[in-house]
């Protein structure tokens, strides 16, 4: 098992859900961490609790992670003690709308492809080439059930989370001859504010979507990161698909009421 103790750690939509998740299981193991996300005074809320619990040191970015300026920018100009950055958690990403694709949204499409996709594309191009340089790192991208089965309505948001997919198994193989690791981990249904997001707000609408099920916990996908990410160097756990038990493919769920 590897240690994290001091190892920077980017992570991307850091302020909600998975990505918060996330940083509180990596700051408990000694990690530095850089916390990139929209929201920055959530992300101020983040760092303090973070110091507070565990002592952590953290390099907050605001960031839009569709403005590849922007993600230039924030990565060339961090300071000499974060640019080294270990591993780098793509998560940053969302579902918007849940409409036939003859009835989509141009505005809802955009912001997946350029969050989901293009985004992670940024993130990665921009960090991936210290890592090959100094010989280490991992990159984890966040993908989703979706990209493996494709359900009604889902169009767009899946083929995102099919790209992701691809892209991950893009990187794995340009790798190849470099200790830089690469996992896509990919779950289903996950209470945060997922579908919040995709209903534009409509939280009685949202609530719907857990209704009578037990989901996943962002702490449950953050628990299968911190797994993947710890294993000995030589080991490269390509793909992880987790659901809770309530859910047996993207349309199959068990509800008790």
């Amino acid at each position: 098992m590897i240690s994290l103790q001091n190892q920077i750690i980017l992570i991307t939509g850091a302020s909600s859900g998975i990505g918060t998740a996330c940083a509180k299981v990596f700051a408990g193991a000694g990690a530095r961490l850089i916390l990139a996300a929209r929201r920055l005074e959530r992300l101020q809320e983040l760092a303090a609790n973070l110091r507070g619990e565990f002592g952590t040191e953290t390099y907050l970015l605001q960031l839009d992670v569709r403005d590849r300026l922007a993600v230039e920018s924030a990565i060339s100009s961090l300071p000499n003690a974060w640019s080294e950055i270990d591993i780098l958690i793509n998560n940053a990403g969302l579902s918007r709308g849940l409409d036939k694709l003859h009835e989509g949204s141009f505005t809802d499409w955009e912001e997946m492809i350029d969050t989901n996709i293009k985004g992670l594309l940024y993130l990665t191009r921009y960090v991936v080439p210290g890592m090959v340089k100094r010989d280490r790192g991992h990159v984890v991208n966040i993908g989703s059930i979706a990209g493996h089965q494709t359900y009604p309505n889902g169009n767009v948001y899946c083929g995102t989370k099919a790209a992701v997919r691809a892209i991950s198994e893009g990187l794995k193989q340009d790798l190849l001859g470099t200790p830089v690791r690469v996992t896509s981990v990919d779950p289903g249904m996950v209470e945060t504010e997922f579908s919040d997001v995709r209903f534009h707000g409509d939280s009685d609408r949202a609530k719907k979507v857990y209704q009578g099920v037990q989901p996943l916990t962002p702490e449950d996908v953050a628990d299968v990161i911190f797994f993947c990410t710890t294993r000995s160097p030589h080991v490269n756990i390509n793909e992880v698909v987790l659901m809770p038990v309530d859910q047996a493919s993207a349309t199959l769920v068990n509800r008790r009421t």
